[in-house]
């Protein structure tokens, strides 16, 4: 009788913990998917973001189009989803792992957005609020790595990118759990797989620039 009393119990939390990350995945995903930067230049100018520009509906290119004022709304909205979904995960359920779900979720959402044809962004300003919330000695770390890449390369797409592809070691530095370790990894590949193409272009540039001044 125990036994069979112990195997229910166990059923249903595996079941109700199955229900809770389905429910922070599509949560967090649809979060992710709300693209401010393209709902700005729609109502601000009647276009399609994704076809001016570099064709990212992220800060910098609909700065570019809409001025300061949608550089900042945009950049402000996509790091406020990218909070709000770790922060609600870590108010609602119980759970390191499930915060690691919203933090990939969000950051998915806004690099292929469903209702856009999974045509998003690049996921850099939504992954950084959410890493506010997720650990912010990470985030002071990576913060630190960007601002001293920036003063030796001047690129400052290269010095972001490195800053996210370092900060799994961070974590590892700083004696972290394994779920925040392997959630790092798994933000760092979103974030340079969305990036692919620009590192391309960043290494060719710079390594056009070492070869002029030789």
């Amino acid at each position: 009788m125990l036994h069979f009393a112990n195997m229910w119990w166990l059923t249903n939390t595996f079941s109700s913990r199955l229900v809770e990350g389905v429910g922070v995945l599509l949560s967090s995903y649809a979060l992710g998917c709300f693209a401010t930067g393209y709902y700005v230049v729609i109502l601000s100018a009647k276009q399609d973001i994704r076809q001016l520009g570099s064709g990212g509906i992220g800060a910098r290119n609909v700065g570019r189009h809409a001025g300061m004022w949608g550089f900042m709304v945009t950049l402000l909205g996509d790091s406020a989803k990218g909070a709000m979904a770790v922060w609600a995960t870590d108010r609602l359920i119980e759970g390191d792992w499930f915060k690691v779900l919203a933090l990939l979720s969000v950051v998915s959402g806004h690099i292929w957005p469903i209702q856009l044809g999974f045509r998003g962004g690049k996921g850099i300003a939504t992954a950084f609020g959410a890493l506010l919330v997720f650990d912010l000695s990470v985030v002071v770390v990576m913060a630190g790595l960007c601002l001293g890449a920036c003063v030796l390369i001047r690129r400052t797409v290269i010095s972001g990118l490195l800053a996210f592809a370092c900060a799994p070691l961070a974590s590892l530095c700083l004696a972290q759990p394994t779920s925040k370790f392997v959630g790092l990894c798994a933000l760092s590949a979103l974030v340079l797989l969305a990036h692919r193409k620009n590192l391309v272009e960043e290494f060719a540039a710079l390594d056009s620039n070492q070869s002029s001044k030789t």
